[in-house]
């Protein structure tokens, strides 16, 4: 008979086992990730197409998994052959900004920032926020890194043919076998806790599903809104795409997302417009810019946001706030982009394995 401590070495090996395991099967597992997030989105799809009836047959759940599969990648290969050559064009326009000249362009009022600075720092000293943003700018603009990028990967296709092809191979099953995932996991359960653990994995299953999907179209919108806002602000159309896919990819990211968005766009209409002048036409433009990306913030923390969030994680934003700031902390930008559907999944298996403690009933009381 084992005893206390012998369990638990065994468990501590068990896990550092598992946790070696994923490591060195860690592409594989990444396809497998990205393949049920993929079949996450495209499970609507499927559900529609099962129910439809052609000759009162119901459509065989292959053809409806291939239809949807089809769908995905067409969607991927319309997106990425309509934005990324607008998206490599802005960068081309870019790199040719003359730095030196464009901050020379705006002398005056750089000089009248540092004053103020200078006039109400408490360190003293001359602040010179010419040389910041002489550093900080070139580094920005400097997509002559793009090309070099494209090189590397053009020497991975066969790298990326094998990751595309494993990704839909899995996707496919995935899309049309729902309980496929599930079953898969359940095998390493032991029988005891096959029932909870696969009622664990179908609620999660089930809430991350409605996440992604409501993910999913939050970039869609949120990158349409700024387009359209920016457009009609007076921002070129092709910069205004840009600025919005970009803006609408990094809203993914909480709290810091829509920031990095904003001043993304903040930049782009100052190195766009370093030929007008700065008071009557750039500082107007970067103002209507800037109530731009707060009117689509308003538009998703009241519209968007609690759609998605309510709908999987049912939780109270401090909470999910203080969520995001510990993944944050832990792991970074990856961390906070995680941290919500990660949650999601230790609320689900506590409220199944851990329910006779008043704190985890208190936290997930609402799923």
């Amino acid at each position: 008979m084992m005893n206390g401590k012998g369990k638990y070495l065994v468990a501590a090996v068990g896990l550092l086992f598992l946790a070696l395991i994923f490591w060195y099967f860690s592409t594989i597992l990444a396809f497998i990730g990205i393949a049920v997030v993929l079949s996450f989105i495209g499970r609507p799809v499927v559900d529609f197409l099962n129910k439809l009836k052609i000759k009162n047959h119901p459509v065989p759940s292959g053809i409806s998994a291939g239809l949807t599969l089809v769908l995905l990648w067409t969607v991927m290969v319309i997106f990425f052959r309509t934005f990324i050559p607008m998206v490599m064009e802005e960068a081309k326009e870019l790199s040719k900004i003359d730095v030196q000249a464009a901050v020379q362009s705006l002398q005056e009022p750089i000089e009248k920032i540092e004053a103020f600075v200078s006039k109400y720092s408490t360190e003293g000293g001359d602040f010179k926020i010419q040389t910041l943003i002489t550093e900080n700018l070139s580094s920005v603009l400097k997509f002559s890194d793009i090309s070099a990028l494209f090189g590397s990967l053009a020497g991975t296709v066969g790298g990326l043919i094998i990751a595309l092809f494993s990704i839909s191979f899995i996707t496919f099953f995935f899309l049309k076998d729902s309980s496929l995932f599930v079953d898969a996991v359940v095998l390493f359960a032991p029988a005891d806790n096959e029932y909870g653990v696969r009622h664990v994995l179908d609620t999660i299953k089930n809430l991350l599903m409605r996440y992604f999907v409501g993910l999913f179209f939050e970039v869609i919108m949120v990158g349409t809104l700024v387009t359209i806002g920016l457009s009609i602000v007076g921002v070129g159309f092709s910069h205004a795409v840009v600025i919005g896919l970009f803006a609408g990819l990094m809203n993914v990211i909480p709290y810091i997302g829509p920031i990095i968005g904003t001043t993304f766009g903040l930049i782009i209409g100052i190195a766009t417009n370093l030929d007008a002048d700065f008071y009557t036409q750039v500082v107007p433009l970067l103002g209507y810019t800037a109530l731009v990306f707060l009117i689509v913030q308003l538009i998703d923390n009241i519209l968007f946001q609690p759609l998605i969030y309510s709908n999987s994680v049912n939780a109270h934003p401090l909470e999910i706030f203080l969520v995001i700031l510990f993944a944050g902390s832990m792991s970074g930008i990856l961390g906070m982009m995680l941290a919500i559907p990660g949650y999601t999944i230790l609320r689900v298996i506590a409220k199944e394995f851990f329910n006779q403690y008043r704190f985890v009933r208190k936290l997930t009381e609402k799923i």
